[in-house]
């Protein structure tokens, strides 16, 4: 089984890297998911519920529902995108030998140009709230994911220079495995 981990600030990337990981036969699951679904069943705000579940169930809670899914899983090769502390990194590296961790960078400027692009439920519209996520995301210790991953891809150029970083990234992790 090949289990590989994305992260990166908002704006930064790791959907991009998702999408190519899904069309090279990757089952991607995303943390933001688990929190977005159970913000709706508390109908609160994403970013609201991402503190208040691990302030309830400690900092691994995320991580360990994203293992429950991969297990109950039928494929062999998962992308999980979403990394934010190295909590969750640590459950990962327990439960799926071999792990690696992808960081996505791309600049401030950058990524709020994205996101104001993207108009995700959760992303913010104004510069103020966007530093906000910036800083709660910083808060979770995503810098210390950032620094100590096993990749780096700097998102600063033209789509197809990810696109292709991404795919060569993936397959010498496939054949690391085999």
């Amino acid at each position: 089984m090949v289990v590989i981990g994305v992260s990166g600030m908002p704006g930064a990337g790791k959907g991009v890297v998702s999408r190519v990981a899904e069309s090279m036969g990757f089952q991607v699951i995303r943390m933001g998911d688990v929190i977005r679904d159970e913000a709706r069943k508390r109908g609160e705000e994403p970013g609201e519920t991402a503190v208040r579940l691990r302030e309830e169930y400690g900092e691994y809670v995320v991580a360990e529902k994203c293992v429950e899914r991969i297990q109950k899983a039928k494929s062999e090769r998962f992308l999980i995108e979403g990394i934010r502390s190295p909590h969750e990194v640590e459950i990962f590296r327990e439960n799926f030998p071999g792990f690696r961790v992808i960081s996505v960078f791309s600049t401030r400027k950058t990524r709020f140009k994205r996101l104001k692009k993207r108009r995700r439920e959760d992303d913010s519209s104004s510069y103020r709230e966007f530093i906000e996520r910036d800083e709660r995301e910083l808060g979770f210790g995503i810098g210390n994911v950032i620094a100590t991953s096993d990749y780096m891809i700097v998102n600063e150029g033209p789509i197809w220079k990810i696109k292709n970083q991404t795919k060569k990234i993936l397959r010498k992790l496939c054949e690391e495995r085999r």
